[in-house]
C-alpha cells in the first residue's frame, strides 16, 4: 500500500511534473534568457530513469497525476515512448507543449495513451508571436490547437498575460471558448531568473476578471480542491477559462504539486531555491526514497519561502529567486 507524501504543513502531494528536456524550439522572452546554456545528453534522465523514478512516486507514494514538460518535450526523440511508459502507470497523464511540431507526433501520442494536452500560446497576432518567441510559427501552432481538438484531446491553452505586451488580447482568448470546447488559462506573469520581471508588468487576476466582465457575463465553476486555477464559463459557451493567480492571490495552501527537472533534481515548489539530486543517487544505486521524503518535508508554507508579492508596490524587485530560468525548471 502506498503512503502519501505529506509535508510539514499537512499538505498531501498527489501530482508530479516531470521535465524531460531543457531545450526548446522557441525562445520565449519570459522563460528563456538569450544566453541560456542547455544540458548535455548524459546529464539528462534517460527514458528508463524517468520510468523508474515515476514508478516509485506512483507505487510507493500514491502520485495520481503526472504531467510531462520541458523545455519543449517534443524535441526529445523518445518523447512518445516516455508518454507510453507513463500511461502504463495508470495515472492521469498530461503533456505541456508549444505545439510547433505537434502534428508530427500526434498519432503516436494518442496511440501511446495521451488524452490531455496543455498548449502554450500568448498571442493571436503573428508578428507579436515572433517577437515573444523569437521565431515565426503562429499559424502552425494555431492549426495544431485545432488539430488536437479535432482528434479528441482535452486541450488547455495557457496564456501568460503581460501588461503592455499582450493584455489587449484577453477577450480574443476568452472568445476561443465560444467556438471550441477548450479550456483557456490566463497566467499572471511570474518572476524567474532572467525574465526581467517587474511588478508593473503583472496584469492581475482582478484586472483580468474586470476586463472580461465588462464585455461578457460569466459564471464561477467549482474548482478541484487542489486546482491552481480559478475556473469560469461564459453562459452557454462550450469552453471554459480560468486564471492562475500565483502573484496576487497565491494558492499555496492547497497545492499538491512536486517537480522533477530534466537532470533528475526534485523541487518541492515552482519557486524553490533548493533542489534534491535524485538522479545522481539513483545512478549510484542508492535508495532515493529518503531523499524524496526529506525534500517534501522541507517545503515552505508559501512561494518557496519568498515574501508575498505586494500589490501596492510598483517597484518591487526580487533578488533571491532561484538561479534557474523557467525553461530549465519545467512548465
Amino acid at each position: 500500500m502506498s503512503q502519501p507524501l505529506t509535508d510539514s504543513h499537512h499538505r498531501v502531494h498527489r501530482s508530479l511534473r516531470i521535465s524531460i528536456v531543457d531545450k526548446c524550439d522557441l525562445r520565449c522572452t519570459y522563460c528563456m534568457p538569450e544566453d541560456q546554456h542547455f544540458l548535455k545528453r548524459e546529464e539528462l534522465m534517460t527514458r528508463e530513469e524517468i520510468a523508474t523514478i515515476a514508478k516509485l512516486f506512483v507505487e510507493r507514494y500514491g502520485i495520481t497525476k503526472i504531467r510531462l514538460t520541458g523545455g519543449e518535450p517534443l524535441v526529445r526523440p523518445d518523447a512518445v515512448d516516455i508518454v507510453r511508459d507513463m500511461a502504463q502507470l495508470g495515472v492521469s497523464l498530461g503533456l505541456t507543449t508549444n505545439a510547433m511540431t505537434l502534428d508530427k507526433h500526434l498519432d503516436g501520442l494518442i496511440a501511446a495513451g495521451l488524452k490531455s494536452i496543455n498548449i502554450s500560446l500568448d498571442t493571436f497576432d503573428a508578428q507579436r508571436f515572433k517577437t515573444i518567441t523569437r521565431r515565426d510559427g503562429f499559424d502552425k501552432v494555431h492549426a495544431n490547437i485545432l488539430l488536437a481538438l479535432a482528434r479528441g484531446l482535452r486541450v488547455k491553452v495557457n496564456m501568460v498575460v503581460m501588461r503592455g505586451v499582450n493584455d489587449d488580447e484577453l477577450l480574443r482568448f476568452v472568445e476561443l471558448t465560444r467556438d471550441h470546447d477548450v479550456h483557456v488559462r490566463f497566467i499572471e506573469f511570474m518572476p524567474f531568473a532572467g525574465n526581467h520581471w517587474g511588478r508593473e508588468r503583472v496584469y492581475t487576476f482582478s484586472e483580468m476578471l474586470g476586463h472580461i466582465g465588462s464585455v461578457h457575463s460569466f459564471e464561477k465553476l467549482t474548482d478541484d480542491p487542489h486546482s491552481t486555477a480559478k475556473a469560469y464559463r461564459v453562459a452557454d459557451w462550450p469552453g471554459t477559462f480560468a486564471v492562475i493567480s500565483t502573484v496576487t492571490e497565491p494558492f499555496c495552501g492547497n497545492c499538491d504539486r512536486l517537480r522533477l527537472t530534466a537532470e533528475g533534481k526534485m523541487r518541492n515548489c515552482l519557486f524553490a531555491r533548493t533542489e534534491t539530486d535524485l538522479l545522481s543517487a539513483l545512478r549510484r544505486g542508492e535508495d532515493i526514497a529518503t531523499l524524496i521524503e526529506a525534500n517534501v518535508l522541507a517545503k515552505h508554507a508559501m512561494l518557496g519561502g519568498l515574501p508575498p508579492f505586494k500589490p501596492e508596490s510598483q517597484e518591487e524587485v526580487l533578488h533571491d529567486l532561484s538561479e534557474r530560468p523557467m525553461v530549465s525548471i519545467g512548465g
